[in-house]
This record gives C-alpha cells, sequence and structure tokens, in this order.
C-alpha cells in the first residue's frame, strides 16, 4: 500500500493549536466502505494532503524578513543603508522589506532614529515594520582636526541588528575608516562594510536560529513566574524591595568613549528568596559595550531579598544605568611668576 505508507509520513495541519495525527487518517483509509462514500473520502484526503503540505512548507521554511531603515539623514548614511540592504539580497535565507515601505512604517510608528530603544520600544517598532529583523544605525563624514597630527577626514558606520520578536539588540558593531578628503574616506567605508556584510547575515541568521530553540525550550519547560514590585506596594504596608548591599558602577566602555556616546541602560534582574541574582536580561540597550559592561557589573552584586511580612520572597526588579561622556580633565596650571625688578623688591 504505498500511498498508505506515503500518508503516515505526514506530520499533520495544525489548527487553532490542535494536530491532526496521520493515524486519524489512516483510520478513515481503513473505513471505507463502511457507509462512508468513497468519493467523500478522497475529497478529504486530497484537502489533508494540500494542508499537510503547505503547513510543512512553512515549517521548514528558513526566510527571514529583515527591513534596514536609513542611518541618519547624511548622504553617507544613505549609501551605507542602500549597501547594507543589497548585500543582504544576495542571501537567498533573507527577504529584505522595500525601503519607502519600512521608512514609513518606522514613521507611522513614532521612530526618529534612537539607537538606544527598550525591548518594548524595539518590538513595537518591528510589529509596525512587518519584520523578523531590522536593522538601524548611524552614518557620517566628518572632518577632523587633531592638534598633535594633521587634519583628515573619517567615515564611520554604527550597525544594530534588532529582534523584533524579542526586542533585544541582537548585533552591534562600529567600523570608522580615514581619508585625506571627504570621498575617499566614505568610499573605503562602503568597501569596508561590504566585506563585513557576511558577519551581518551570519548574525541575523544565527540570532533566528537561537530564538527558535529558545522558544521551544520555554514550551517544554516555562520559566518560573517573579513577582515584579509595583508602585503601590513600593514602600508601602509590609512589602520591600530587593537592595544591593552596594551600587557598583559600571565602566564606561571603550567603544563608547570613542564614539562620544551618551545612553542608557536598563537591566530586569531576579533576586530570590536568598538575596542571589537568579536571572536577567537588559530591557534597554545602548550597544558600544555598555549592555556588556551593565551585565557584568550586575552579575557582581548581592542584595538584601525583597520582604513581605516578614519573609524573603523573589522579587524582578529594575535597574537603570545613566552613562555620560567624561569631561576632558584640564592640565593643573601653575601660576606665573614674574620677574620682580631690583626697584620693586622688598626690603
Amino acid at each position: 500500500m504505498p500511498h498508505g505508507n506515503s500518508l503516515l509520513k505526514i506530520k499533520g495541519f495544525t489548527s487553532l493549536g490542535t494536530r491532526t495525527p496521520s493515524s486519524a487518517i489512516v483510520r478513515m483509509i481503513n473505513g471505507c466502505g463502511r457507509g462512508r462514500p468513497r468519493s467523500q473520502l478522497m475529497a478529504t484526503l486530497f484537502m489533508w494532503t494540500c494542508l499537510s503540505t503547505f503547513s510543512i512548507s512553512a515549517q521548514t521554511s528558513t526566510r527571514v524578513t529583515v527591513a534596514v531603515l536609513d542611518f541618519g539623514d547624511s548622504s553617507t548614511g544613505l549609501r551605507v543603508a542602500a549597501a547594507t540592504r543589497k548585500s543582504l539580497r544576495e542571501d537567498s535565507n533573507l527577504f529584505v522589506i522595500d525601503q519607502s515601505l519600512a521608512a514609513a512604517a518606522a514613521r507611522g510608528n513614532g521612530y526618529e532614529g534612537s539607537l538606544n530603544l527598550t525591548t518594548q520600544e524595539a518590538r513595537d517598532l518591528g510589529a509596525a515594520i512587518g519584520c523578523d529583523f531590522f536593522i538601524i544605525g548611524d552614518a557620517r563624514t566628518v572632518a577632523r582636526s587633531p592638534s598633535n597630527n594633521a587634519n583628515y577626514f573619517e567615515s564611520y558606520a554604527s550597525i544594530f541588528i534588532v529582534s523584533a520578536r524579542t526586542g533585544r539588540l541582537s548585533f552591534w558593531e562600529r567600523t570608522s575608516e580615514r581619508g585625506d578628503n571627504a570621498d575617499n574616506a566614505e568610499k573605503t567605508l562602503l568597501q569596508t562594510l561590504t566585506t563585513a556584510s557576511r558577519h551581518y547575515r551570519v548574525a541575523i541568521l544565527r540570532a533566528a536560529e537561537d530564538e527558535a530553540k529558545e522558544r521551544i525550550a520555554n514550551v517544554e519547560s516555562p520559566p518560573a513566574a517573579i513577582e515584579v514590585m509595583s508602585d503601590e506596594d513600593n514602600g508601602k504596608g509590609d512589602t520591600r524591595e530587593p537592595r544591593p548591599y552596594r551600587r557598583v558602577k559600571p565602566a564606561y566602555a571603550g567603544a563608547a568613549a570613542q564614539a562620544e556616546i551618551e545612553a542608557t541602560v536598563d537591566v530586569l534582574v531576579d533576586v530570590d528568596a536568598r538575596g542571589e541574582i537568579s536571572h536577567l536580561e537588559i530591557a534597554r540597550w545602548a550597544g558600544y559595550g555598555l549592555d556588556q559592561s551593565v551585565i557584568d557589573t550586575v552579575k557582581q552584586m548581592h542584595f538584601f531579598p525583597a520582604m513581605r511580612d516578614g519573609v524573603a520572597i523573589p522579587m524582578r526588579v529594575l535597574l537603570r544605568y545613566n552613562f555620560k561622556q567624561k569631561p576632558l580633565e584640564k592640565a593643573p596650571t601653575k601660576p606665573l611668576k614674574l620677574p620682580v625688578r631690583p626697584s620693586q623688591a622688598p626690603f
């Protein structure tokens, strides 16, 4: 029975969360002639075959939808974004959304070019565009006049790859090139980014694969629910939020200092009843190494646990870190001593 064997390999069509097993189809075959018209059976089998084929092709499709927004309003930003789209379209596993459609959707969502989004803002932006991942950034060409070297032009591009499903910053990179004039600097930058674009494609596909595994893991082993301190409870009644033994200041990352970045990083921290961190995740990202600096710092912290009616309980808290560029320290100046004329010399 070759037809029967082939039907046994069909996984079934998922509708409203209910999977129809192949054994049900086999029972329909065995039931032929027991009051069930053959024409009805064949129509049913044809329907299930079509639906199953559609379901399998949808499940095995690996094409990821990506949107690339413009990297600022400068000519360099527009060219870098266009080059990025062109490179991503060369990968058959990716589908790049039309630039005008993505830009219109982003504007409708109120996006104005920020590179310091919360995960919720990023999810909202991705949902408005209708993509799996979106790429934002900033690219410019500027003149530099160092005090101890010859003048030059710098073309740089900051690339942020963001997951529309989770709102997380999946990848960031800042590339910079120099030239004796603006055109040469920009040309070199575009050449460098063309070579590096393969890393962007790999980063997107790897993040998509990791998220798929994470979704499966969450279904099989759902994360434990943990209470969040509400504004009504904070400071009222017998509920007290977790408090760190001491605040540790995260380092201002070198990449952020080089790019002169000022940003805010929020991190959600799950503190268990012993005051230890059980889980943490970035809720507002900034890139440039600042997120990792915050994670490394928070992992070193210990807390007094949250308390309710005198009993320690697990609770989630949000910690916020503001990064600002340090002002340049001026070299100390010594008072100038003027020579004393003989006629002014003290007696």
